[in-house]
C-alpha cells in the first residue's frame, strides 16, 4: 500500500471538502431557485434604464446609504437577550366574518406583524407587503422564524383590490405568499420598477400588475395609489442583483381619506415633498424597527419614524416593521417603546394595535399597551441618526409649510431629535440591563429627549 505524505493528506481533505460545499451550495441555489426571482429583460428593462433613479446599471438613492460593516460586526457581541420573545406574544386571531362590514368612518388598519396590514379606505381594500410564510427567505429551514402563525388564513381574506409591494427584500416579498394570492384573490398588484419580473415569473399575470416609478399613479377601484420615494436597497440574492429593482413607499388617496406607508427607509429630504404633494393623511404606517446605528440610512429608527410623520404631515401614525421577525440586535418591543415615548414629545397621535386588532384612526385614540415589559435601549443610548440630512435645512423647510417656530418643535423635527447628547451607552458595554420599566406605564423620562446636534 503506498504511504501519503501529510500533503497529500490535506490535499485530499481539502478536495472532498469542496465537492462537499459546492453540492451543499447547489441544493440550496435549486431549493431557492423560484423564491429568488428573475432579471428584468426587454421592454421592461429598457424603461427601468429611462428612470431618473437608474445610473451605472442599478439604481441609486439621491443621498447614498452610509454603512459601519466593522461596527455592524462588533455589534453582534451586543445583541439583546430579548431579542426574541420569550413567551407567546399577544395578538387578535382574525376571524372571518371581521372585514364583512366596511368600517364606518371609512378608514381601518389591520395591522398584522412586521410590514403586512390591510387598509381599508373609502371602500377600497389595500394588502401592504403580505407575508404569510414561516421564514422571510428563499429557503424554509433557515433564516428568522416569526413570532406567531398568520393571524388569518390567505382563503379568508375579503376582497382586495390592490396588493402593495415596496421592494422586493424576503420580509417584503415573500414568493410563497404572492404565489397563494394569485390564486386565491384578484388583487392587482402595484410594485415599483423592475419588481414585475419576479411576479410575472411567479405566474401572475401581466394583467394584474402595475409597475411605478417614484412619484408615478395608478387607480384601483376609485382609489388613487402613488409609488412615493424611499431611502433603501434592494436584491434578493445579496451578490448578484444588488439595487437592480427600485424601492418606494406608497401614498393612497381615497375620495374622503389619505394613507401613507413608508415602506422600508431612513430619512431623507424628499419626504417633506411627499407631504406637500400628496397629504396631509389621516394616517401613517411608518417602519420603526430592526435598526442600529451602523445603518443608520436602511432603517428610519423609532424618533426618526415620529419626525417622518410630521414630515409627510400625518395626523396619526402606526408603527410597523416590528413585532413579528428578528433583523436586528435591539429588543423586539423597544421599537414601540421609542416611538410612544418620541410621538408623546412631539405630540404626535400615536396608535397601537395589537396585531390583528382593526383601528379606525378617526373614532378617537387607541394607544394600548399590550406587549411585556422588558429592558429596552434608550435614544440617547442607541441614537439612529441618518446621514447627509442636516437638521437646519429640513426644520428651515418645515417652517416655511406650517409655519411653526417654537423651539421645541424644531428640535422635535430634527434628524436626530430626541436623543440625548450623552447617554450610558456611549460608556456602557452591555447597556440592556439599564431600562427595565417596573409599571405598564409609557416611559416619558426626559434622559433620552434632549436634541442631538449633527457633527
Amino acid at each position: 500500500m503506498r504511504h501519503r505524505s501529510l500533503g497529500q493528506w490535506v490535499g485530499w481533505f481539502v478536495g472532498r471538502l469542496a465537492v462537499v460545499l459546492a453540492l451543499m451550495v447547489a441544493g440550496v441555489v435549486v431549493t431557492g431557485w423560484r423564491a429568488f426571482g428573475h432579471r428584468a429583460t426587454g421592454t421592461r428593462r429598457a424603461r427601468m434604464e429611462r428612470s431618473p433613479q437608474w445610473k451605472g446599471g442599478h439604481f441609486v438613492n439621491p443621498q447614498p446609504l452610509h454603512n459601519d460593516l466593522l461596527g455592524g460586526l462588533l455589534a453582534l457581541r451586543d445583541v439583546s437577550p430579548d431579542a426574541t420573545p420569550r413567551s407567546a406574544v399577544p395578538v387578535v386571531r382574525i376571524a372571518r366574518h371581521h372585514f364583512d362590514t366596511l368600517p364606518a368612518s371609512g378608514l381601518r388598519v389591520t395591522w398584522m406583524g412586521h410590514s403586512t396590514s390591510l387598509i381599508e379606505i373609502d371602500g377600497a381594500r389595500v394588502l401592504t407587503d403580505p407575508v404569510w410564510s414561516e421564514r422571510p427567505s428563499p429557503l424554509s429551514w433557515i433564516g428568522p422564524k416569526r413570532y406567531y402563525p398568520p393571524l388569518i388564513a390567505i382563503d379568508s381574506l375579503p376582497n382586495i383590490a390592490a396588493v402593495v409591494i415596496s421592494h422586493d427584500h424576503y420580509d417584503h416579498l415573500d414568493y410563497q405568499t404572492v404565489v397563494a394570492l394569485t390564486a386565491k384573490t384578484n388583487a392587482m398588484f402595484i410594485v415599483p420598477l423592475g419588481v414585475a419580473a419576479h411576479l410575472e415569473y411567479w405566474g401572475v399575470p401581466l394583467s394584474r400588475i402595475v409597475e411605478l416609478d417614484w412619484w408615478e399613479s395608478t387607480t384601483v377601484q376609485s382609489l388613487s395609489i402613488t409609488l412615493t420615494p424611499a431611502r433603501h436597497a434592494s436584491g434578493r440574492t445579496g451578490v448578484l442583483d444588488n439595487d437592480a429593482t427600485l424601492w418606494g413607499g406608497f401614498a393612497m388617496s381615497g375620495a374622503e381619506h389619505r394613507v401613507y406607508y413608508s415602506g422600508d427607509t431612513g430619512l431623507f429630504p424628499a419626504m417633506n415633498d411627499i407631504g406637500t404633494r400628496l397629504g396631509p393623511f389621516d394616517v401613517t404606517l411608518i417602519e420603526t424597527g430592526q435598526y442600529h446605528r451602523a445603518w443608520p440610512d436602511w432603517h428610519i429608527g423609532p424618533e426618526q419614524a415620529v419626525n417622518a410623520n410630521t414630515r409627510v404631515q400625518g395626523k396619526t401614525m402606526i408603527p410597523v416593521h416590528w413585532g413579528l421577525f428578528t433583523l436586528a440586535m435591539h429588543s423586539w418591543t423597544e421599537p414601540v417603546e421609542r416611538s410612544v415615548v418620541a410621538a408623546n414629545l412631539a405630540h404626535v397621535p400615536l396608535l397601537t394595535p395589537e396585531p390583528g386588532q382593526g383601528v379606525e384612526p378617526s373614532l378617537g385614540l387607541m394607544q394600548t399597551r399590550w406587549w411585556p415589559t422588558i429592558p429596552w435601549q434608550t435614544a440617547a443610548q442607541h441614537p439612529i441618526v441618518s446621514s447627509q440630512v442636516t437638521r437646519q435645512r429640513l426644520a428651515a423647510a418645515l417652517r416655511r409649510r406650517t409655519g411653526r417656530h417654537s423651539e421645541q418643535h424644531d428640535a422635535a423635527s430634527a434628524p436626530g431629535a430626541l436623543i440625548g447628547q450623552k447617554g450610558p451607552a456611549r460608556t456602557a458595554r452591555k447597556p440592556y440591563s439599564i431600562v427595565r420599566l417596573k409599571s405598564p406605564t409609557f416611559r416619558t423620562s426626559s434622559r433620552s429627549l434632549s436634541p442631538l446636534e449633527p457633527a
